[in-house]
């Protein structure tokens, strides 16, 4: 029997919803069947946390006096981007500091010290005008002095990813982390049967509005998130089997936890940030049910030679989560070891905290306001040089 979002809200309130993470839900659905989980079974909650450069956060640091607008901005000497208004600025997770080749300090970073409440160096420069005539701003500033302080992600939580290894000689370093020579290793991320849309495959819960815990905080889902990509492979099950969805996510830095909001350094690639984030899934019918009961094992994904530098690459293999999360896999007869980028421990404790607030009545569900679009084309950068 299908159910709605009223009915499930409504049973929420009143304390009487079962909630269940995804991970238990595989299991439910393995031992007891799709229906009666349907029956029983009215929210699952999802988690994810790991590496997402596509982040950042959009500040308002307040007017001075004399006032200045800001043209030319730093955070700990992390650049920001100020071509917005007077006192307005994005800080991106992957900015690193002019002329810094060790990234060990980034946007990211910038942002964890930020929700941590430490004192951040704001340094800022201006031609000057009439109506702004100061022309340098040198001081410190806290999240909480901030007027508004918002996180804002175009790119969050992919629809699945690919692995990478390195058959060449020689060590690469990678957006995917070091990479061994002669296929010394195999690097993945998502958090496989935890992940939120590999729970919703078919974005049917899923869309622009939808309410995520993001890093401690309610945020929503504010539009599809970039390189969105519904023309992936998928399998029998509708999982996609190549990066397909992502979101773009927004939420309120002054209420996030540090915890889930992580600069992170990639030696010899970059700086970027860890983001934490889990969406509660409302088991609507025996569909629903059944994609929010995906395995590890229903999940595969392809392992690309990252030595090969173009787009197309060729697969080497293709390969489920639950082989890939045992800790080694074979390529041409080789036992290669696996290591995963992704937090898997946080992802749980996500899921399991967003379980307790949903149980709580603490966080309703909410349905989208619109839907993302599944026929537009992937295309890649048309050059014209």
């Amino acid at each position: 029997m299908a159910k709605t979002y009223q009915e499930i809200n409504k049973r929420i309130s009143q304390g009487d919803a079962v909630v269940l993470t995804a991970e238990e839900m595989t299991e439910m659905v393995e031992g007891s069947g799709v229906e009666k989980a349907a029956r029983e079974v009215d929210v699952v909650t999802t988690g994810t946390f790991g590496a997402m450069c596509s982040s950042g956060a959009f500040l308002n640091f307040g007017h001075s006096d004399p006032p200045i607008r800001m043209q030319d901005i730093t955070l700990n000497d992390v650049p920001a981007y100020a071509g917005i208004a007077a006192v307005d600025a994005y800080i991106g997770a992957t900015q690193v500091p002019r002329g810094d080749e060790t990234f060990r300090y980034g946007g990211g970073h910038v942002i964890e010290d930020l929700v941590s409440g430490k004192d951040i160096h704001l340094k800022a420069f201006s031609s000057g005008s009439d109506c702004y005539p100061r022309s340098e701003m040198d001081t410190h500033i806290r999240l909480q002095e901030l007027n508004q302080a918002y996180m804002f992600n175009p790119r969050n939580g992919y629809q699945n990813y690919a692995c990478a290894t390195n058959s060449s000689e020689r060590v690469l370093k990678t957006y995917m982390g070091t990479l061994k020579p002669n296929y010394g290793n195999v690097t993945f991320a998502t958090s496989g049967e935890l992940s939120p849309l590999l729970n919703d495959p078919e974005y049917r819960t899923i869309g622009i509005g939808t309410s995520v815990w993001l890093a401690g905080a309610r945020g929503h889902v504010a539009w599809e998130g970039t390189q969105f990509n519904v023309n992936a492979p998928r399998s029998s099950n509708g999982v996609p089997k190549r990066p397909a969805g992502a979101l773009a996510l927004a939420g309120n830095l002054k209420e996030m936890d540090p915890a889930f909001l992580k600069g992170m350094t990639y030696a010899g690639y970059g700086a970027t940030l860890g983001v934490g984030f889990g969406i509660p899934i409302p088991v609507l019918d025996e569909k629903m049910a059944r994609a929010t009961a995906v395995s590890n094992s229903d999940i595969s994904t392809a392992v690309f030679d990252y030595s090969q530098s173009t787009r197309s690459r060729t697969p080497v293999r293709e390969v489920t989560y639950r082989e890939l999360q045992s800790g080694k896999i074979d390529i041409d007869g080789r036992e290669v070891r696996t290591s995963h980028l992704s937090d898997l421990n946080r992802a749980r404790t996500i899921a399991c905290r967003l379980k307790d607030l949903v149980r709580k009545g603490d966080f309703p569900l909410t349905e989208p306001i619109r839907g993302f679009p599944i026929e537009r084309e992937f295309k890649p950068l048309n050059r014209r040089d």
